[in-house]
Formats: C-alpha cells, structure tokens, sequence
C-alpha cells in the first residue's frame, strides 16, 4: 500500500518530479548534459545565497562528509567534531576511519551546540577543520549555525567550518557566503524531496584553497578536481542524469514558491507539530533549538510507537520511531520537509488523534 511519508528521509516525491526522472537519457559529456547542469547552477546557488561553486555528486551525503574531512586538515593538524545526536556522531566515525586526528566535543542528545561550547572547545588547540551538523535529525535539533560560524570567522580564521546540512538544506536558510561557511553538504531525499541519489555541496574559496594543501585528499569527492569540471558544467565521474533532471524541475518549483515562502512554509508546518505534541506529549529537544524541519517527540504516555506506525501504515501515513537504542519508542519523529504542506501535517495528526483516542 501506497503510504505518504513523513519520515526524515527519504521524504515524499510528488509525481511531477518523478516524471522529470523519464525523459531520453543524454551523454554526460554531450552539450545537451552541460546545458542542465549550466541551468541548475545558478538555481543552487541563489538556494544557498553564494556566489561559490555548488557542486553534485551521484553519492550520499555521508560521501560528501567524508571527501570534505579528508581535504580540511593539513599533515600534522587536527578537527574538532561537534557531537549532539547519532548524525553529528557520523562525523567523528568518518574523520577516524579516514586517519584524521580528531577531537570531539558532546553535549547532551536534546540539547543544542552553542557558541560558547565551540569556542572553549576551539580554544584548547590549532584545528584545521570544525564539523557542525545543522539540524541534528535523531534528536530533531537544529543548530544555532550563524552564530557559530561568526564565533570561528572572528576568533579561528584558519579553522575551516564543515556542515553536515542533509536535513536542513532547501528546508532552512543557510546563507552560506554572509555566514561565511566552507563546505555546506546535503541530500536531496530530504528537504529537497527527490528520490535518494545525489548530494550537493557548496564550497568556499578558502575550503579549496585548503584541500590544495592536503596531499592524499582522495579521488572520488576531490574539490579541485570538480571545479575543474564545474567550471565546464560536466563532472569528472558519470553523474546521476535522471536525478538531475529531476533536481532542475524540482528546483524551478523550489524559485517559483519563493524562498521565504519556502522557509515560512517550514516553520508553520513545524509550529503546528510542535502545539500538537506540547498538548498531548512533550517534545524531547531544548525548546531554543526546534528543528524546522523534524519534531521529535517524547513518548510521555508510553505508546507502542511500532504499532502506531502499523496503524498510520494502514491508513497511508508513515513517521519514524525514536533513532537507536538511546531513543527508539522512548520518541517518535514527525518530518515536515520537502513538499508536505500544512494541510498533510493536519490530515496525519488527525490520524493519529484518532488512532490514540486523543481527539
């Protein structure tokens, strides 16, 4: 059965979007596939408020992470993982497995990654590299990310700030050039509400400037070597076309919404989640830090939330249970990204009033 999806990835795809995925394939090396990635660039950037190259890559964005943690730190320097949920934590797994010296700093899963944590965390030790992950999808936290992108700018110019935005990216704004971000990277199966296959990421001058110096920055996700290619609308490897075509459509109707009617759609259908779950549960994150994207919601009444899931799964709905051991049935997730509307937001908690009883 057919069920709208209101998890935090792989989102709803409406069917305009998967149609674009239909057209006649093209070669990526032909003028026909220069002349779509020459349309979607433009697009991406106005999405991320720069003027710095937005590159694609047929990946992840747990892919994106890793190329960017191999090529922000020099030989004999460090990175500083910020940690607030399982998400965050994939920073600090990739950056060991990939040899880099790392350090972390946690806070509590709820709580949010503040400046003044950062910067007496910075103050420690000479890092090349900062990791942030914007909106923390485990915990439904969303990060005060200009506010800690001033703090570095200011007091750690040499410290390059890398975001993990999969979840918030198209959902919240990110003005990456006034922030003065690096590399700000993401999925498109979440907020940009695509099927899973591609990830995007901004880049600064300063983050490729870096990357020159680190020798063994791999292959596969190496900077220069994309803009190389970026700069002739191509990239080095085969990309996802049916995908990028299906981006470029999605892109025009993200612009002809507006991109403040995009980000205030997020937050109503955030806000109208949030009265629900303070009415009849709790919400598990610090209320300074409430994703606009994803509510996570504490399971204060003490529901089977698996057989809630089962029952929405029987009327057509589709949310998440707490992620991992640490969360699963003490919350449940409520995604309200891509394409959802206010109106989705209300039908799926009607259902879930009726199923509990709580109406």
């Amino acid at each position: 059965m057919y069920k709208k999806l209101f998890i935090p990835g792989p989102t709803h795809v409406r069917q305009e979007i998967l149609d674009a995925q239909t057209a006649p394939m093209i070669g990526h090396r032909a003028p026909e596939y220069a002349e779509l990635q020459g349309e979607i660039r433009p697009k991406l950037q106005k999405l991320l408020y720069t003027e710095q190259p937005v590159f694609i890559y047929a990946s992840s964005g747990t892919g994106v992470m890793e190329g960017s943690i191999r090529q922000a730190v020099r030989p004999g320097k460090r990175a500083l993982v910020t940690v607030c949920g399982a998400f965050s934590d994939r920073w600090y797994q990739i950056a060991v497995a990939n040899g880099v010296p790392t350090d972390r700093v946690d806070v509590a899963w709820g709580e949010g990654v503040t400046p003044e944590v950062v910067d007496e965390a910075l103050s420690r030790g000479d890092y090349d590299a900062l990791t942030v992950t914007f909106n923390e999808t485990s915990t439904g936290v969303m990060n005060p990310l200009g506010e800690i992108a001033a703090l570095v700018r200011e007091k750690y110019p040499e410290t390059v700030l890398l975001v993990d935005a999969v979840s918030g990216m198209a959902g919240a704004k990110i003005p990456f050039d006034a922030w003065g971000l690096d590399v700000v990277l993401a999925s498109t199966q979440k907020c940009f509400a695509l099927p899973p296959g591609l990830a995007v990421a901004a880049v600064s001058e300063r983050m490729l400037a870096r990357a020159a110096e680190v020798p063994n920055r791999g292959y596969y996700f190496d900077f220069l070597n994309m803009l190389k290619y970026y700069k002739k609308d191509q990239t080095p490897a085969t990309p996802a076309i049916s995908l990028i075509r299906a981006l470029n459509q999605q892109l025009d109707d993200i612009m002809a919404e507006g991109l403040e009617a995009r980000w205030a759609r997020h937050l109503e259908m955030a806000e109208t989640v949030r009265t629900w779950a303070r009415k009849h549960f709790a919400l598990f994150p610090d209320e300074r830090f409430l994703s606009n994207t994803v509510t996570t919601v504490k399971n204060t009444r003490g529901i089977s939330v698996a057989d809630l899931n089962k029952a929405l799964g029987e009327r057509g709905a589709m949310i998440s249970n707490g992620y991992g051991k640490q969360l699963r049935e003490k919350t449940f997730r409520i995604a309200h990204m891509g394409d959802l509307t206010v109106a989705d937001i209300q039908w799926l908690l009607g259902l879930i009033d009726d199923i509990l009883g709580l109406a």
